[in-house]
């Protein structure tokens, strides 16, 4: 085998690994910080259940530690097993969830206990919510909104109620889901800057290919993928942008299922992580 080729796959695969550590990093302290200057909020309702579909449970109790349930059958008895997760910190909850999901959970959420539309219905909505003037943009409303709700956090009186918690924690989910998307599709972008010229010498990779979703490294070193949503089955969906990747895809899985992937296809390019790994550090 071509040793240069393998050096060459090696490479790819130690800066998906190091993209997806500097990622966790930005993620971990992304969500500490929504955590932290939501706390109040959380306690004044007294958690929030943000996952309620068997088997995937999760939930955040008042005091913001998180409870998760997953649900897998047991190889050596063929049996269905639930499995309950205590999880306290932020790092771990990204290591499990995508950021941009968490984010969407808690505006689900907040918006059912508040009673609030599915949705901002407009850019006049997003504005009004978050209090910002008619001159900015959506995209500036969300940022805004996040910046302006982290800044006074601290220094804003408590909620008088649960249903006004419940609309402030809606406000602020959905301005960090947006931002958690943006930094995920940037993270992809600077990946596939970064390693294009590998990518040349290495060739196009299928990293993913089951019935509803095939993901591609490619020759330009750009990731694609096709995939079939949920809400449009049996339609083949192309995404082509970072930004359209991210609304399916977790960069974390992305990279992981890439080093995978080159790891199974040309034997040896791993062997620097046999002694430890990012993830699993030596002693």
């Amino acid at each position: 085998m071509d040793i240069s080729r393998n050096d060459l796959l090696s490479e790819i695969a130690a800066d998906a690994a190091l993209e997806r550590g500097d990622f966790l990093v930005t993620a971990t302290e992304q969500l500490r910080r929504f955590l932290d200057s939501n706390a109040r909020r959380i306690e004044e309702l007294g958690g929030l259940t943000l996952i309620d579909e068997d088997p995937d449970f999760l939930a955040v109790s008042a005091d913001g530690t998180f409870r998760s349930r997953t649900r897998y059958q047991d190889e050596a008895t063929g049996e269905w097993v639930s499995d309950i997760e205590e999880i306290d910190s932020p790092g771990e909850l990204v290591e499990l969830y995508n950021p941009a999901d968490i984010y969407a959970a808690f505006a689900e959420a907040a918006r059912v206990a508040a009673g609030l539309p599915p949705e901002p219905t407009g850019a006049e909505d997003l504005r009004g919510a978050a209090g910002l003037s008619t001159e900015e943009t959506v995209e500036e409303g969300y940022q805004g909104a996040a910046d302006a709700w982290a800044a006074r956090a601290s220094d804003e009186p408590a909620p008088e109620d649960p249903q006004e918690a419940a609309r402030l924690l809606y406000d602020l989910a959905l301005s960090y889901q947006e931002r958690s998307q943006q930094q995920e599709a940037q993270l992809l972008d600077e990946f596939e800057s970064a390693t294009g010229e590998l990518a040349a010498k290495v060739g196009d990779l299928m990293v993913v290919d089951d019935e509803d979703e095939r993901l591609t490294y490619t020759t330009s070193g750009r990731f694609t993928a096709e995939v079939v949503p949920e809400e449009e089955e049996g339609t083949w969906r192309k995404l082509i942008t970072p930004e359209e990747l991210v609304e399916f895809y977790d960069p974390t899985d992305i990279f992981g299922d890439l080093a995978d992937t080159l790891a199974d296809a040309f034997p040896g390019v791993d062997a620097d992580s046999e002694s430890g790994s990012p993830d699993e550090p030596t002693a």
